[in-house]
């Protein structure tokens, strides 16, 4: 059983951060909230989400499975006007989900979760941890993007760095330690990563103000921020390229 009623501007930040993984996925819901694990057909970034039912404005649920297409709830969150509340039912009888927005009445038929594997999160001993303004990272990105396909992170005990190098230019975007809200790291650390995957997830980051980054030298990183105004998270895993001498 699955009952549930939410502002259409939390369900599209949860939308929103695991199509930048996924565009099928299994919903996890119980008692307490729902939850989601995915990971992207090419084994590049991992997803793990989190959302309490305080996050919801109404919310009721056993133990239960959901597969879902994350485009059809697009289009559904496409006919919310503001003010408007979004519910959703699972309809355990034909196996489907049961939209209503306004007067209109969406079903959707669920996705077979059979094939659906729930990765476990790796247990990374991840030695460097930074806390950064989100818009910091979102504006080395938009520099970035013209100049390379991929970002290096990097970071000493005096602060961070993002860097991306073309054929031709260069873009780096350098944060004194003092212009962190935290930074915990005894050696210089780096690590390469696709940019596109990295730009993705910021773009769908709409609540939180700041994220917490782990890294590593030639490790994945891994990205944890707020959703729902706090009531959710996300971590985010993204491995990195190794760097040819």
């Amino acid at each position: 059983m699955f009952k549930a009623k939410v502002r259409p501007e939390v369900l599209k930040e949860v939308v929103d951060v695991v199509s930048t993984t996924v565009d099928e996925t299994k919903i996890t819901a119980t008692k307490t909230g729902i939850s989601i694990k995915a990971v992207d057909p090419a084994h590049v970034a991992m997803i793990d989400l989190t959302l309490s039912k305080g996050g919801f404005e109404e919310y009721k649920a056993d133990d239960v499975a959901l597969g879902v297409d994350m485009d059809k709830i697009k289009e559904v969150l496409r006919l919310a006007k503001p003010g408007d509340m979004i519910y959703m039912e699972h309809d355990e009888e034909r196996n489907r989900l049961v939209f209503k927005v306004g007067n209109i009445t969406r079903k959707m038929s669920l996705v077979d979760t059979t094939g659906m594997s729930e990765p476990k999160v790796p247990n990374l001993n991840l030695p460097v941890k930074i806390v950064v303004k989100t818009d910091e990272i979102r504006q080395g990105i938009r520099a970035s993007e013209s100049v390379s396909d991929h970002i290096a992170l990097v970071a000493n005990p005096e602060g961070f760095e993002m860097i991306s190098e073309g054929d031709t230019d260069s873009v780096n975007l350098k944060l004194g330690k003092d212009l962190l809200e935290e930074l915990k790291c005894k050696e210089e650390t780096r690590s390469l990563f696709p940019l596109d995957y990295f730009s993705s997830i910021f773009k769908t980051i709409s609540t939180a103000s700041v994220v917490t980054m782990h890294m590593g030298s030639d490790y994945p990183v891994k990205l944890e921020f707020s959703i729902a105004n706090e009531k959710g998270a996300v971590v985010y895993l993204l491995a990195p390229r190794i760097e040819s001498e």
